[in-house]
Parts: structure tokens; sequence; C-alpha cells
């Protein structure tokens, strides 16, 4: 049975606060000063503090009926990102989340990313705006993002970069993105549990996005130590905390890396694949040769094939497996 929540934390306009600071005036709580706090009030089991900067701290004993009888019905009006974990316990267990950035860009690596959570780590991060990468517009924020999460106590990382030719090189001979994924993926989780002295607690399962049909094609690249957890492959997977964080270091990896080919090659390379893609590959090509486009980008995109005037390969028509 889940534990009942003793801290909330959460934030709060004006006006809300303004209504909440009455309605415990109205119910009796006992006021007294806190630094750099618009007030501060206590009873029975209950602390309550709204600060300056319009963040609202709940603690004590009483904090999941304050949260559930009080905050959401009449402050709030709707359930809250901080109580999601009381009814969902799952969203505190230790765990590792992994995800990658790179796979539909022409220009720049694949990179590949991991991070372990625990209960400590995932309430910390509830207002620090951790989410899907592809939910970040800015490669700024993502950079503050990947920071605050490599500093935070208690979390472990890691990030396998896979280079341009690495990946072209590992491509021509698996054949397929799923697999060269499948490798990156399995690298990962083997990587972090060969940091498992720094975990406490031990995580108890791996998710990562179903990126493939079979979940037997990541589950088969798995490594000695990574048989030992529960791999759990899931669509929307970036959902989970753990698994967000990871698609933060892999963006953050991948921007970083496409910048610094940028500057070997004095050229700015466009991220995803599109009419501009198409234009800098051909550039390139005109002015450092097509032997070298495998330094910087994906060959077997279609784009490589039209950057050297090359006719494009047959398009195979995709077919469901219930297709007879």
């Amino acid at each position: 049975m889940a534990q009942p929540l003793t801290s909330y934390t959460g934030k709060l306009d004006v006006d809300l606060g303004r209504k909440l600071q009455r309605l415990l005036e109205d119910r009796g709580w006992e006021f007294h000063e806190v630094p750099y706090a618009r007030f501060a009030a206590r009873k029975e089991k209950t602390n309550v503090v709204y600060y300056e900067s319009q963040k609202l701290v709940v603690q004590g004993k009483g904090t999941q009926e304050f949260v559930e009888f009080i905050l959401e019905p009449e402050i709030l009006g709707q359930a809250t990102i901080g109580y999601e974990t009381v009814l969902n316990p799952d969203l505190l267990i230790p765990r590792l989340g992994v995800d990658e950035s790179g796979k539909g860009d022409f220009f720049g690596p694949l990179c590949i990313a991991g991070v372990y959570v625990n209960e400590t780590i995932v309430r910390g991060w509830q207002e620090a705006g951790i989410k899907d990468s592809k939910n970040i517009t800015s490669d700024k924020r993502i950079a503050q993002l990947a920071e605050l999460i490599r500093n935070t106590p208690g979390c472990v990382t890691s990030v396998v970069p896979i280079g341009n030719e690495a990946y072209n090189r590992l491509y021509a001979k698996m054949g397929s993105v799923n697999r060269v994924l499948a490798w990156g993926h399995a690298r990962v989780i083997e990587n972090l549990m060969n940091q498992r002295d720094r975990m406490n607690p031990l995580p108890e399962k791996a998710i990562s996005d179903q990126f493939a049909r079979d979940k037997k094609t990541v589950a088969g690249a798995l490594m000695a130590l990574g048989r030992e957890i529960e791999l759990v492959q899931r669509h929307k997977a970036e959902a989970d905390l753990a698994v967000a964080a990871a698609s933060i270091l892999a963006r953050h990896e991948f921007v970083s890396r496409l910048e610094k080919l940028g500057r070997q090659f004095g050229l700015t390379f466009p991220k995803g694949a599109s009419a501009k893609v198409d234009e800098v590959a051909r550039e390139f090509v005109k002015t450092q040769g097509a032997d070298k486009l495998g330094q910087v980008a994906k060959i077997h995109f279609r784009t490589a094939y039209r950057a050297q005037g090359l006719p494009e390969p047959p398009k195979t028509e995709w077919r469901s497996s219930s297709v007879r």
C-alpha cells in the first residue's frame, strides 16, 4: 500500500494565493513569519508556506488530506501533478529511463542516453520542467535541463553517442536502424547497471520507447547486466519522467555534436530532414566531396543519394505482419 503524501510542492498565481490565505484565516490556521514568504500557516500536523516566488510548499502528516480536501477542490479545482504520485505509486519506483536523439536527423550522430531516478529525484523534479525533449524548442533550455539532471544528487546517467562514421558502419553491418537503436539502448542499460553501487535503492525496471514492432529486438540485444533487470517497452514512453530526462540528455549531446561538426567543416548543419537539409547536403558534397559525406551524415537516407546526384532506391511498401 502506498505511503501517505507528506510533502507537496506546486505553484499558485497571486490571486489563488490570496484565496488560499483567506480560506486558511477563516478556518483558524495559525499564521507566522517565514523569510521570503507571502504567508505561512500551520494547523495540527500540516505546515503551509506560500513564497514571494509563487511557490507553494505543504509539509507534514496532514499533507495528503490538505491536498485532497482543500487545495484541489477549493483552490485549484483539479488534480495536481504532485498528487499523481499518490494515485500512481509506480511514478516513484527506482528505475532507469532510456531514449535517443538524432534518429530522424540526416546530419549528425545518433545519441542514446539513460537516467536512473528514485523517489527523491522524482519529487525534486516535479516543478523543474523536465519533459520529452521534443516538446522543448530551445536548445538553451535543453542545455539548462541537462545540467540540472547531471547535477541532481543520486541521479546516475550514461550517454552513448554513435558518431556518423561508426553509425554508417553499424548500419551497413546490421541493415536496420532498429537494430542499431537496440544495440545503443542495450549498451546504455549495461553502462548504467555497471554503476549500481551509486544507485539507492537499486532500479526495479528499465523503461524505453517501443520503436520496434517486436519487443525481442531490444531484449535480444541486452548484455549480461541488462538481462538482470525487467525491460519495459511502451509507446510514448517519454511521458515517464526518467525517459523524459534521458531524452533531454540525448538531445543535448546530439545538438552539441552537430554544432561541433559545423565548426569543423565551416557549415551550419540543419536538424531533421527537409528542403534546407537537401540544400546543405548538396553544398557539402560540392565543397568537401562525396567521400566525406559519411563523416557528417547518415548515408542510407535518401538525402544522401539526392546530394550526390544518384538515383534513389525504390521505396519498399510497408506491410503489417497481420497482412497475408
